[in-house]
């Protein structure tokens, strides 16, 4: 079981959206089973809320099924439950060696590496950009699928 954390500030725009598309791509590759995908929060202001409007309306238009997410903060545990710890921009990647007490183990990554790029996703909750976010986010998701699958030996 490969065992994936998505990382933002509140857990309520971009590391859900980044949950659920990756779920989407797994299960529409038929790998599903190998994966826990969950998703979380470097902060504490968002804690037990659902996914931001802008985000559902991302997944209404593009087909993307979601259950019923509230927002969690991460925690040290992580670190050891999970393979990857996927953050959306240098901030939260600061904030989650923060949370952790570092990355011995080179778990924790920027979503838009697997893309081939540093930059960040932009945060629609300050932007209102969701489409701009969700283009980034899929391109990194499928990125990060590609490279777990090539690392992993997934079936492509």
């Amino acid at each position: 079981m490969i065992k994936i954390l998505f990382i933002c500030h509140g857990n309520i725009c971009r590391s859900p959206m980044a949950e659920f598309i990756f779920k989407h791509l797994i299960a529409q590759a038929g790998l599903s089973a190998h994966f826990q995908i969950r998703s979380a929060a470097t902060s504490r202001e968002e804690i037990g809320n659902p996914i931001h409007h802008g985000t559902m309306g991302i997944f209404r238009k593009y087909h993307i099924p979601c259950d019923g997410h509230r927002a969690v903060q991460m925690t040290k545990q992580d670190y050891e439950t999970y393979d990857y710890l996927i953050g959306m921009d240098t901030w939260n990647i600061r904030n989650m060696n923060r949370i952790t007490g570092g990355d011995p183990d080179g778990k924790i990554h920027k979503l838009m590496e697997y893309a081939g790029s540093g930059r960040d996703v932009a945060d629609p909750w300050y932007t209102g950009d969701f489409e701009t976010t969700y283009r980034d986010v899929l391109e990194g998701c499928q990125g990060l699928l590609r490279e777990v699958q090539r690392t992993e030996q997934l079936p492509n």
